[in-house]
């Protein structure tokens, strides 16, 4: 059924990296939810696989001492959902998690893998982009570290390098102190399906006016996007529901969609103008701001 040359299960980082430093024809596997579906479909054949399942600390969530939170590359979906501390400091991702596919596809996706697929409608990527995400990358000579609107290059297309492997995803202080977000996923089914546009907003409220706010969107553009024209346009206006709406419309000047078989390019601009509406009103209706 899979055309799979064969698998490797290294138990360390180290010995991973080592791995594919000696043959970087290797293709990683995280949860597999990903990279066996194209396997199944014929996309990849005669492929030689590195399983990250046994090297421990690459699911883990934890706060460092100067407050930044990394989240592990190796982290399931459930567990993000499901962590205490995403759910106090950036539920947002915990919207995004519980949003992607079912029980059992939530039990074995990854975090990093759905980064590293580079797929557009990745419901992890917007709300990461709304976060200002950093994604360290690690091969045998040592680490980078950049911010994850760097890593997308085009639709499926990421800059991870043949001999190195995501391991974190930073989310620091600055990025999410004081700030509430919501997350909305519109497909063309209520559940397991793929977005047809994917809404992330993050934003700061002082003194009944916007002081900081963050909408990225996923299925928008050939990569997920922040709209920088609606942000700055939002700074220190007051909220109210004309401001809101004008917010919305400034969006436009971000997204690049397009027609498919999924939707037209005018149904998704639509869609986009609502939603983004729609998420705005939903932290301000809940009393989230702080």
């Amino acid at each position: 059924m899979f055309d799979i040359k064969g698998i490797v299960e290294p138990e360390t980082l180290n010995e991973a990296l080592d791995m594919l430093n000696k043959n970087t024809s290797l293709k990683i596997i995280a949860g597999g939810t990903d990279v066996l579906i194209r396997l199944h479909h014929r996309n990849i054949e005669n492929v030689e696989l590195i399983s990250l399942r046994k090297i421990e600390g690459l699911d883990e969530i934890k706060i460092l001492e100067n407050k930044d939170i990394e989240i592990g590359a190796m982290t399931s979906f459930r567990k993000i959902f499901r962590n205490q501390i995403i759910t106090d400091n950036i539920s947002i991702l915990g919207e995004a998690a519980v949003s992607m596919g079912g029980p059992q596809v939530r039990n074995m996706a990854t975090i990093g893998g759905n980064i590293c697929n580079g797929a557009v409608s990745a419901d992890s990527a917007s709300t990461l982009y709304a976060l200002n995400a950093k994604l360290k990358l690690q091969n045998s000579n040592g680490e980078r570290i950049i911010p994850i609107n760097e890593f997308y290059l085009g639709p499926g297309k990421v800059d991870l390098k043949k001999d190195e492997i995501l391991t974190k995803i930073i989310i620091e202080k600055k990025s999410y102190e004081n700030t509430k977000g919501h997350y909305i996923k519109f497909s063309n089914r209520k559940a397991m399906d793929i977005a047809m546009i994917g809404v992330a907003v993050v934003l700061i409220e002082e003194d009944n006016k916007f002081k900081d706010l963050r909408i990225a969107l996923g299925v928008a553009a050939p990569t997920p996007i922040r709209c920088i024209e609606a942000e700055n346009y939002a700074k220190g206006i007051e909220i109210n529901e004309e401001n809101i709406e004008s917010i919305a419309k400034e969006t436009m000047k971000s997204t690049k969609a397009r027609n498919s078989w999924r939707a037209s390019k005018d149904f998704r601009e639509h869609l986009i103008k609502v939603l983004t509406v729609r998420a705005i009103k939903e932290i301000i209706n809940k009393g989230d701001v702080q």
